[in-house]
């Protein structure tokens, strides 16, 4: 009987180079006019990183028995949102950052307008993707709706309010609503996304299974952004790929600085349990799900 560990394992080996090679085919090709632009998008998409996202993406459409050629598209359009996040966010009216995945961030590699506009495009190709790619054969409001999805996410309402609400809290003091309540939006908002999105792809969409994935996902992103403030703490700038200790350093409200750094791990544990729980109604094809929980929490970059 194979483990949770070698299931998962084996999914991420299958689904790497997927989401590796559909990335490639979504991108424009770097000698395309204008080519710098082209190159910074692949740049900052092509250059590594663990693909959380897609691989969400992948184990949800799993779970309720979507095809995987379907799957690739949405895997697509979610990682370029996170890869233009990330382009934005280490621009220097934001975190000013110089590293990221073990490389100069893009606007050192390249400078800080390209970077500007490489976002800007990733953004954007993310919906032409997941608006007119053929290989996602679903019905067309089903296609809208992960427009809306991916859309409500990315947003002021998702992900650029919680960017916002993290620029706004530096150097203040956040309550642990007030602390969940940023992450809920600026990463948990994007995991979501990722989940319901590969839900969507089954042949009928099943509601009440949605709601238990979306309840899932909820769980995951919390525990992936506490992971991430213990890791700023306890990780070293070689194995993240970026620069440790730099929330501490912007005195950015993290969970460990609120809890603690055991109260942390017990948040993020708490929070594996309650994910774990809300797939009990779903059999071994949810087991890249529990398997990728699990990684979250643990992983050490």
């Amino acid at each position: 009987m194979p483990t949770l560990a070698n299931v998962l394992d084996a999914f991420l080996a299958e689904c790497q180079t997927r989401i590796q090679t559909a990335l490639e085919q979504h991108l424009p090709s770097a000698d395309t006019h204008p080519a710098r632009l082209h190159q910074a998008m692949r740049y900052a998409t092509l250059g590594g990183g663990k693909r959380v996202r897609p691989l969400l993406v992948y184990a949800a459409g799993a779970a309720v028995g979507a095809p995987s050629a379907r799957l690739d598209i949405p895997a697509c359009a979610v990682e370029f949102i996170h890869a233009y996040s990330l382009v934005h966010d280490d621009l220097p009216a934001m975190d000013d950052d110089d590293l990221r995945r073990g490389r100069p961030t893009c606007h050192r590699a390249f400078d800080e307008a390209t970077a500007i506009l490489a976002g800007d495009a990733l953004q954007t190709q993310a919906f032409y993707v997941l608006a007119h790619a053929r290989a996602l054969d679903v019905a067309a409001n089903t296609r809208l709706r992960m427009l809306a999805t991916l859309a409500l996410a990315s947003g002021s309402r998702g992900m650029a309010g919680g960017q916002a609400i993290d620029l706004a809290a530096v150097g203040q003091s956040l309550d642990i609503a007030q602390l969940e309540d940023m992450h809920i939006h600026k990463t948990g908002a994007l995991i979501r996304a990722s989940v319901l999105l590969g839900a969507l792809c089954a042949d009928v969409p099943d509601e009440t299974r949605l709601e238990r994935l979306d309840y899932y996902a909820k769980c995951i992103g919390l525990a992936f952004q506490i992971q991430d403030d213990i890791l700023d703490v306890v990780g070293d700038t070689a194995t993240l790929g970026k620069t440790a200790g730099a929330d501490t350093a912007r005195a950015k409200p993290t969970y460990p600085a609120l809890l603690g750094l055991d109260g942390a791990r017990q948040r993020a544990a708490e929070l594996l349990v309650a994910a774990q729980d809300a797939l009990t109604d779903f059999g071994a094809e949810a087991d890249p799900l529990r398997g990728l929980a699990e990684y979250i929490v643990q992983r050490r970059s």
